[in-house]
């Protein structure tokens, strides 16, 4: 397998360009949209991103394969960005995926973040059977697995509004990589929300986590970009917030929830959109009846399987100068005198057997506009 250098472009644009490789990164005949996808690999002029995906083609793949990959390329709303260095696509929020407010749900938010991370991942020619499996990771038997999501919602999307998400990939430590996104309301350009992730590698049969190798790193690294790229740049922002865990006794609880089938996603192991909706399940109504989700940070301590009973507790986040408002034990956190409109909340899922922490969270809410 011919390796990448991460940081020597110009050795990468040789490298890629003489495509003397036997497919490393799987079939890609059909699943790059633009027409620079298929021009041939003898061209000098390619970026190194353009290189990897016009070789990949010219390996060969399954006639099958290609031709539903182009019929779904075709359908999708979007592609790599032109250094092809992120991937950006265009949804239309559907009916069932608005909620109570008439808008779209935070669950149906973290499912097109995942949808996208996902597109991404297959459009670079990772695998489709394993949420953006390498070539090395399938031989391994390793998978990906979410440690760490933090989403701020800025404006919730309605029913039939279009909107459009970026998201890009970057190394992130030993053990694991970060995924960002960066949500946009296509009839106004106005940036919607954010959104950051950090994912670790682990072992599909061991069910253990694993150091990326420099094998893994070398497959995705090249479409990555140079140099450091955050959806939340800011100093001491939000996502970087540690998560206090929830002590007893908790305000408010909700006992005995169980995964069903429909939970579990390919990696067998529920999947990390299924714990969003049970940190909610605990959440006191008044809130929920007044205010919308404006921010929401977990913590993937362990996995959840389909056998699995889970309590989700909840409880009211304390700041510094924050006081405890509320009667007959409907208290609730509020940061700031002037800010009465803005609620925290600390979220534990835990096992109703023997009180292992699955995830641990923090909610932020606002007013609900009028």
């Amino acid at each position: 397998m011919l390796k990448f250098s991460y940081c020597n472009a110009t050795d990468l644009n040789q490298a890629l360009v003489q495509c003397r490789f036997a497919g490393s990164f799987g079939p890609l005949s059909s699943r790059r949209r633009s027409p620079r996808a298929v021009v041939s690999c003898s061209r000098s002029n390619l970026t190194p991103i353009q290189a990897v995906l016009s070789c990949q083609q010219q390996v060969g793949s399954d006639p099958v394969e290609s031709e539903l990959g182009s019929l779904a390329d075709r359908l999708r709303l979007g592609g790599l960005t032109e250094d092809g260095l992120s991937y950006k696509e265009k949804f239309i929020i559907r009916c069932y995926e608005v909620g109570i407010n008439k808008t779209a749900t935070i669950e149906t938010i973290a499912n097109l973040l995942q949808e996208v991370g996902g597109n991404h991942a297959q459009n670079v020619g990772f695998s489709r059977d394993g949420f953006a499996t390498s070539p090395t990771m399938r031989k391994l038997h390793l998978i990906w697995v979410t440690a760490r999501m933090h989403i701020e919602v800025y404006k919730y999307p309605a029913w039939s509004d279009v909107i459009e998400i970026e998201t890009w990939c970057q190394n992130e430590g030993r053990i694991g990589t970060r995924r960002d996104w960066i949500l946009k309301d296509v009839a106004t350009g106005e940036v919607i929300g954010r959104a950051t992730s950090k994912w670790v590698m682990m072992n599909e049969d061991t069910r253990r986590l694993q150091k990326v190798s420099d094998d893994v790193k070398e497959e995705y690294l090249v479409f990555c970009p140079r140099e450091p790229r955050l959806a939340f740049p800011e100093e001491n922002n939000k996502s970087l917030k540690k998560i206090s865990k929830l002590e007893d006794p908790v305000q408010y609880s909700r006992l005995g929830l169980m995964p069903r089938r429909a939970d579990l996603d390919m990696n067998q192991h529920v999947n990390n959109v299924t714990y969003i909706g049970w940190v909610l399940e605990s959440m006191p109504e008044e809130i929920i009846d007044t205010h919308e989700l404006q921010t929401i940070t977990l913590d993937y301590r362990r996995e959840c399987q389909r056998d699995d009973v889970v309590d989700s507790l909840t409880g009211p986040e304390l700041a510094e100068g924050s006081e405890i408002h509320g009667t007959n034990g409907s208290a609730t956190a509020i940061t700031r005198e002037d800010d009465l409109d803005c609620h925290q909340f600390l979220h534990l899922l835990r096992l109703s057997s023997d009180g292992q922490e699955i995830n641990r969270g923090r909610t932020e809410w606002r007013k609900k506009r009028t």
